[in-house]
């Protein structure tokens, strides 16, 4: 996390990778931080000359997990799909009637997972949270998932869509933030812009809300 922000090039797509780096936000005191293995690209609202603020959050953060697996290598190279090529997956797939595809509907967890099976054959676990208040429990589960997968998470339900990168947590005294990555950001390609506004950092359990519920999708390294 100390690389220089310089030294983040854009990928041959033209967009960001890793923004994460160089980040100078504060963690928790006597925390240790549990991150993603490897790369990816941030996708965010409005890349590709494409419209889809106030809705594509969800798509945007499969889009960024589909990224990582394809930097990484670990399947057989592929195109990331577009919004409306996901849509198209998830009519054939039989989620979704026909006239789907081209709506601003959104997407979950859930569908989240049926992509990544269909396109990767990555399985995923769904971690069902009724309430922000909850996510505190699942601390030991979140770290044992960047310890032995170390793929970024979509959370979906609430109102917004995120993509977590990893946490920071202090087993001692129960303190955690989480490296969040926020899909919603519609300007360009500037990590200055991305980590000083704070669509890349360490946020705090508050983010979460207490009364509405969650899904994270923790998609597996195929074995």
């Amino acid at each position: 996390l100390n690389i220089v922000r310089n030294s983040i090039e854009l990928d041959t797509s033209g967009k960001l990778r890793d923004v994460h780096w160089g980040l100078n936000t504060p963690g928790v005191a006597g925390g240790t931080k549990y991150l993603i293995y490897g790369s990816y690209i941030y996708a965010h609202y409005m890349q590709d000359s494409f419209d889809d603020q106030g809705w594509g959050c969800a798509y945007r953060s499969l889009q960024t997990v589909l990224s990582w697996f394809k930097v990484q290598r670990l399947v057989p190279d592929f195109k990331i799909p577009s919004i409306q090529e996901i849509q198209k997956v998830l009519v054939d797939l039989g989620d979704k009637p026909a006239n789907f595809v081209g709506t601003k509907e959104w997407i979950g967890a859930f569908e989240v997972n049926l992509v990544l099976n269909k396109l990767l054959d990555v399985e995923s676990k769904i971690m069902y949270i009724s309430s922000g208040a909850e996510i505190l429990s699942k601390a030991r589960e979140l770290k044992e998932h960047f310890l032995t997968e170390g793929t970024p998470i979509m959370i979906g339900g609430g109102v917004l869509a995120y993509t977590l990168l990893g946490i920071d947590y202090n087993e001692e005294t129960g303190d955690i933030k989480f490296l969040i990555l926020d899909p919603h950001y519609t300007g360009s390609e500037n990590l200055k812009n991305i980590q000083d506004k704070g669509w890349i950092g360490w946020k705090e359990s508050k983010l979460f809300v207490d009364h509405a519920f969650y899904n994270f999708c923790l998609p597996q390294r195929k074995k």
